[in-house]
């Protein structure tokens, strides 16, 4: 395999029950790179008709799986991972060529994807039940017991993570997985299921490439019993209301419009590094835990306005698949179309543009989907890009006087998933970090994950937490055994 042609998925159609199978109704797409437009291959898509086909050979391998024991289940996972690590460079080098994110970080995606597939492995002894005591009459004890067939339907800013990682914890409590890869980047899913195959055994883990209508029949389907979903706030909605006939489990991590707090006693060079650092524009600012919003004391708001391009010129957008890039493409047209349009907005609110804002000039990326860091201070909460999720490369710059009106406007948005709070002062930032609606905060830092800490929004930034024993554990349920001692 060269650096510019990565093997593609030969399997292009519907991988369920252990095999490859045709749509039950003729259907293909392109795919193409959204930095190039260079059509990349042309995939088989499935319809509503697939899915109860699909779901059927799930809950047979089911069956199968669920009996397997914890300690060989966590070897198969292991080893799920260990042809992940083995084939990273080429799921790389795909990744970044469908989804348009730089290739030198696609390489961390991918080794994180068999972390994660390691780390539930390694807590398949621990999905552990309890007793209680009641007297040399009886035991009464309890065990928990996978599901049955789990759907996970993906985004597009981490097409293998969210198709395969988030496939680990369902796994290793013994349920089967369905995923739905996103349509806009599904190719390392369906590389990954030609990896996996055979491993497992059929129906285990299957790989359903579609749209919209696909991904509604599948959590209708009365066989799946949890959707567990990555994904914007109305797409959860849907989801849950979909689910709702057969009182499906749903567990959901959705979007975010976070906010980073800065206090007057921080530095405003270390401000301006994280304010550009927690955007993640590597990703083009397509991460749900992007602080989109910063909060700026005006004590030092110019300090740190001042610094910030020295850090935004390190993130240039360039060709996926050049090592040297730093900053991929939006995933499709349809996204840069909704940045631009909150960028005009923006203009129009009349918030002041200190960076970005058009897309590059260089030839090489005319026909891709680029936009540079957008960052716009002067920002205000009635403006639609201090409310709104953009999903994209914009950050808003909000001034602040008063903790009490800060707080109530950092907390007055839909959205509660991250958030940063920079200060010296230790007891401040307990104090601060106690009256945000935010699942997941860090204390003068951001964007770092810790494998093993819950994951999770507040409000309508989800449902569950991820990333930990807590996931785990809610892919099983409990079962009580009642045993008279005395008969």
């Amino acid at each position: 395999m060269s650096d510019t042609s990565p093997n593609f998925p030969q399997g292009r159609g519907l991988y369920y029950g252990g095999a490859w199978h045709e749509p039950k109704q003729s259907g293909s797409v392109e795919v193409r790179s959204p930095a190039t437009d260079e059509l990349l291959c042309t995939i088989n898509v499935g319809s509503a008709a697939d899915v109860r086909p699909a779901v059927e050979a799930a809950h047979k391998g089911y069956l199968e799986w669920r009996d397997v024991r914890p300690m060989e289940r966590a070897r198969l996972m292991k080893e799920m991972g260990v042809r992940i690590r083995s084939n990273a460079r080429e799921l790389a080098l795909i990744e970044s060529m469908d989804g348009g994110n730089p290739i030198s970080e696609m390489m961390g995606d991918v080794l994180g994807t068999a972390a994660m597939l390691d780390y539930f492995a390694g807590l398949v002894t621990e999905m552990k039940g309890s007793s209680v005591p009641y007297g040399p009459e009886a035991v009464s004890f309890s065990v928990r017991e996978p599901y049955g067939v789990v759907a996970r339907i993906a985004p597009y800013n981490h097409p293998l993570g969210f198709s395969v990682a988030k496939a680990a914890a369902p796994l290793a409590a013994g349920n089967a997985v369905v995923v739905k890869p996103p349509e806009q980047a599904p190719l390392s899913a369906l590389r990954a299921a030609e990896l996996f195959d055979g491993l497992l055994p059929a129906g285990v883990f299957n790989v359903l490439s579609g749209d919209r209508d696909l991904g509604a029949a599948l959590v209708s389907d009365p066989g799946i019993s949890i959707v567990a979903l990555v994904g914007s706030v109305p797409t959860g909605k849907a989801v849950m209301r979909a689910a709702a006939d057969s009182l499906k489990r749903v567990m959901f991590e959705l979007g975010g419009k976070n906010a980073l707090i800065a206090f007057p006693d921080s530095d405003p060079e270390k401000i301006a590094r994280a304010m550009v650092a927690g955007m993640n524009y590597t990703w083009c600012g397509q991460s749900c835990g992007s602080v989109s919003r910063a909060f700026v004391h005006e004590d030092i708001y110019d300090e740190v306005l001042a610094r910030m391009p020295q850090y935004l010129e390190k993130h240039k957008p360039g060709l996926p698949s050049d090592p040297k890039t730093t900053m991929g493409a939006l995933v499709d047209r349809q996204a840069l179309d909704r940045v631009t349009r909150y960028i005009a907005s923006a203009h129009e609110d009349g918030a002041r543009l200190i960076h970005g804002g058009v897309p590059p000039e260089d030839p090489a990326l005319a026909k891709g989907c680029f936009m540079p860091p957008t960052v716009f201070a002067d920002v205000t909460m009635g403006m639609k890009i201090a409310r709104e999720e953009i999903f994209g490369p914009v950050q808003a710059v909000i001034k602040w006087s008063d903790e009490a009106e800060m707080l109530r406007q950092v907390n007055q948005v839909e959205y509660g998933l991250t958030c940063a709070v920079w200060t010296r002062d230790v007891a401040r930032a307990h104090r601060i970090i106690s009256r945000v609606e935010a699942g997941f905060c860090w204390i003068n830092d951001v964007a770092r994950h810790a494998l093993g800490s819950p994951f999770g929004g507040y409000k309508q930034s989800g449902i569950g937490r991820e990333e930990c024993l807590e996931e785990l554990l809610s892919f099983t349920q409990e079962k009580n055994v009642w045993i008279n001692l005395n008969n």
